[in-house]
């Protein structure tokens, strides 16, 4: 026998090392692009499984897709992330067994790599009873799963491709491709994130970053539209990354991408971003405000908005010297920052989403996960702007706080 750890760092469950090594193994030798094909076999031979599918969220978080079919046979409908048993193991990122026909029984087990929710392996088995005994060794085969999909997605576009049930725009593609992950979680937090329109973004962005001790999170609201914007963006953000990753203060990475902006644009284009170097330890933070995107806090069942003392976008101006603030978040606190595609957008009527909108918003969702958050609030948002797609990019971005135990 051998011992494997969940992916919640909760309890080891133990399971024949044959059976799961062989399943693993299949995954580390497989190609990129055969992974499907490679977790069909050794699931079918090693646990006698009927049916093997994956099944990756789309880019919009709406529908569950099969990544791929055998050549000439119609490819299977979408599964809805919202009424379906495979969506349901997605939402709750908990297997679900689903009892089909003939007393066959169907695994649904989410594949998601450190919180990073990708899609749903389902495999169909013989029965209730063989469900309930492989359950804990499938999940970790599913653990496994999305972490070399992950590694795959480097050489191959087969993935890529399954996450998409509309074309992309040319902006869109570029954005998806900056972003770090929807959503990321460990001991001290939870992360999730959503952009919308999902097949038609151009300006605005998210990007993470986490230590042992620090977390820094950025949160940009992009100026123009279509690939001008995008452009801006991938230039603002690499500048942000290249300084961060030479280890400088969050001001500095501030006036590095500032200056970076600036000389390629001469203040025709800038970008508003809202910036955060976390302590994980303490909580305490440092915060760059330059520009539109807006900070509410769920404290104590309380909705209130932070503010910081305003400073200029980045690249507005030549050589524009930033300055941090001092901020701090306590276990229990609930962050959520939203751009001016949220906060802004009109009704049919012309009013305003903001803060008393949002703050309902952020209270109806409280007890959802950081994961599942920015996604209920962008729909929320679709019934105030009385139509289905938007004029201006929205994005939500959500934190769970809890720090270190030793600290409370």
């Amino acid at each position: 026998m051998s011992e494997a750890r969940r992916s919640s760092g909760e309890r080891l469950v133990c399971f024949p090392l044959n059976r799961f090594e062989a399943a693993e193994r299949a995954l580390r030798t497989a190609a990129p692009h055969e992974l499907p094909d490679a977790i069909r076999a050794v699931l079918v031979e090693q646990y006698g499984a009927e049916d093997v599918e994956l099944l990756m969220a789309d880019y919009g978080l709406t529908v569950l897709q099969p990544v791929s079919v055998p050549p000439h046979v119609p490819e299977p409908d979408p599964v809805s992330v919202y009424n379906s048993p495979a969506g349901r193991a997605f939402g709750s990122q908990k297997p679900y067994c689903e009892v089909v026909r003939d007393g066959r029984a169907r695994l649904h087990l989410p594949v998601s790599v450190r919180g990073d929710r990708l899609g749903v392996l389902s495999v169909t088995l013989s029965g209730a009873e063989a469900a309930r005994r492989y359950e804990d060794e499938l999940a970790e085969v599913a653990d496994v799963l999305g972490r070399e999909i992950l590694v795959a997605e480097r050489d191959t576009d087969l993935y890529l491709q399954a996450r998409r049930k509309d074309r992309l725009t040319l902006a869109a593609e570029m954005q998806w491709q900056l972003l770090p992950g929807r959503s990321c979680s460990r001991a001290e937090y939870d992360l999730g994130a959503q952009l919308e329109p999902a097949y038609a973004i151009f300006g605005d962005n998210f990007d993470w970053s986490a230590t042992a001790d620090r977390l820094m999170l950025y949160v940009t609201n992009g100026m123009g539209e279509g690939i001008e914007a995008s452009l801006l963006t991938n230039l603002a953000i690499n500048a942000l990354r290249n300084a961060r990753r030479a280890g400088i203060s969050i001001a500095d990475q501030a006036a590095l991408a500032d200056q970076a902006v600036y000389a390629h644009y001469q203040g025709r284009c800038y970008l508003s971003v809202l910036m955060f170097d976390f302590d994980l330890a303490t909580g305490r933070a440092s915060v760059v405000d330059a520009g539109s995107p807006q900070l509410l806090r769920l404290r104590g069942g309380t909705v209130e908005r932070v503010t910081f003392d305003a400073q200029l976008p980045l690249g507005m101006f030549e050589e524009t010297d930033y300055v941090a603030q001092e901020f701090r978040v306590e276990p229990g606190d609930r962050l959520v920052f939203v751009s001016d595609g949220v906060h802004a957008v009109a009704s049919p009527k012309g009013e305003a989403y903001g803060d008393a909108a949002l703050a309902s918003a952020i209270h109806s969702t409280r007890l959802l996960p950081a994961a599942e958050v920015p996604g209920a609030i962008l729909r929320e948002l679709t019934g105030h702007r009385g139509k289905p797609v938007a004029d201006d990019d929205a994005l939500v971005v959500c934190l769970d706080w809890r720090g270190r135990p030793s600290v409370r």
